[in-house]
């Protein structure tokens, strides 16, 4: 996937107040739910910090507020995917936080997640995905 579409920025724009606005009941229901479902997930975030919830909403908000400028974030990346290496997340990983994320949304969000929401919102992890795991993959 070269460019997320036009729709996708659009949804993804207009649910941003929302999920900024319970970013961090997302992201500690996301983390419920991967430990949970994945539990193979729990030690690669030993070390991570208390607020390890906080710190994700504000990248995911970051995101949605600049999906359509994504050069705004490059520094924010660039730490985000020397993390990842040093806790050795891999591409395989991406799987399970899009499940737990996306579900989470859609537990803490309710019936505004309709399908074509979802959908976006799919699209749009799976593009930053991609995007780390290339960044990913130089570190390595």
């Amino acid at each position: 996937m070269d460019q997320l579409s036009a729709k996708t920025i659009e949804i993804v724009k207009s649910t941003a107040p929302a999920i900024k606005a319970n970013s961090e009941k997302i992201t500690s229901r996301m983390y419920e739910r991967m430990f949970g479902k994945y539990p193979d997930a729990k030690p690669l975030f030993k070390n991570a910090p208390k607020n390890q919830p906080q710190i994700l909403a504000r990248a995911i908000v970051a995101y949605a507020e600049n999906i359509e400028n994504l050069g705004a974030l490059d520094a924010a990346l660039e730490r985000i995917a020397a993390r990842h290496v040093e806790i050795s997340i891999l591409p395989e990983h991406y799987s399970w936080v899009a499940e737990s994320l996306l579900g989470a949304v859609k537990d803490v969000l309710g019936d505004a997640v309709t399908d074509e929401v979802n959908k976006a919102w799919t699209e749009a992890y799976w593009y930053l995905a991609n995007v780390l795991i290339e960044k990913e993959k130089k570190l390595y």
